[in-house]
């Protein structure tokens, strides 16, 4: 079957049916006696044939760090079910938290001639950003801010702020941080400035050397709780970069009878399962992680489709949980 054969079924025009399997405009009528025709038949498009015509692959490479993890997961749903729905297929890349993974495929995408390229970004070395700028095809960052290019990411700096500013509003003034690599702008460097400046601004600057650096997971959380009591003498209150962290967190300090929230409160970052099933659930900070997938995917859809040129950076908010 072809499209002249597919258009005499369903009494339509041939360049109607071509505007069908491209998402191009006609009307509901003959988009359903197309679609009935096509469901009948089973007929697909010649993905090479439309590739050559168009010069579109309709893929996009997707770069994440890990699969394991709520909050990636989050964004890769509000991502695809928007690349999907405008007809795209993702192809996704799992960097399993490795940096030079990252320049590897985002090499790859480049060679690969994918549409365009989103990226679940952690940390933007020099090398990154040279990248970047070799890729003929347009990139979207999603989880952190970088001049330039279209990004969405997160107020992660006054999360922490007010997360931190509400422990010392409830009294505890003896706080530790649990913070992820620097290397990480949002996650770790800004959620510890938000940290840091908070203590010096209600006049207890000598907290904010209370930190250590933990890497995401439980194990590390368990293991680094240890490291900031040790450094820090009594607390009674910890705040983790992540959810994880703070998992972790608690577990060491049940193991060694402390009271949470008695004794120590813990709260983290992400508003995650993990969060809810802690005896007592965490608290922490929401994100809208699906909706910056969805943003994200858009800010694509928009520069493939659309031709849009402008740089664009959306910041979304936060609310504390618990």
């Amino acid at each position: 079957m072809n499209i002249a054969e597919i258009a005499k079924l369903a009494g339509v025009s041939p360049a109607a049916v071509s505007r069908y399997f491209n998402n191009g405009y006609i009307s509901g009528e003959k988009r359903e006696a197309i679609r009935k025709v096509v469901e009948e038949t089973g007929y697909r498009p010649s993905v090479q044939a439309q590739t050559l015509r168009t010069k579109k692959t309709k893929m996009v490479g997707v770069i994440v760090p890990k699969v394991a993890s709520a909050s990636i997961g989050k964004i890769v749903e509000g991502l695809l079910s928007h690349l999907e729905g405008n007809g795209y297929q993702a192809l996704l890349a799992v960097t399993q938290n490795n940096p030079k993974k990252e320049l590897e495929y985002l090499f790859a995408f480049h060679e690969k001639q994918v549409d365009g390229v989103i990226l679940l970004a952690t940390i933007l070395s020099p090398e990154h950003k040279r990248m970047l700028k070799k890729i003929s095809v347009p990139v979207v960052i999603i989880g952190q801010q970088l001049k330039g290019y279209c990004c969405v990411y997160h107020d992660d700096y006054h999360a922490s702020y007010d997360l931190t500013k509400l422990f010392l509003e409830q009294g505890r003034k003896k706080l530790g941080y649990l913070s992820a690599i620097q290397q990480d702008k949002a996650v770790g460097a800004e959620r510890l400035r938000g940290f840091q400046d908070a203590v010096g601004d209600f006049g207890l600057g000598e907290l904010a050397g209370n930190f250590v650096t933990a890497s995401f997971s439980v194990a590390s959380g368990y293991q680094k709780a240890g490291e900031l009591l040790e450094k820090c003498g009594k607390l009674n209150g910890i705040l983790c970069a992540t959810d994880t962290m703070a998992a972790g967190v608690m577990q060491y300090l049940r193991e060694h009878q402390v009271k949470v929230p008695g004794q120590v409160l813990v709260a983290g970052h992400g508003d995650s399962d993990m969060a809810k099933v802690t005896d007592p659930p965490l608290v922490t900070v929401h994100y809208s992680y699906e909706k910056s997938g969805e943003i994200g995917a858009q800010m694509l859809v928009g520069l493939l489709g659309q031709g849009e040129t402008g740089i664009k950076e959306v910041k979304l908010g936060y609310k504390i949980i618990g």
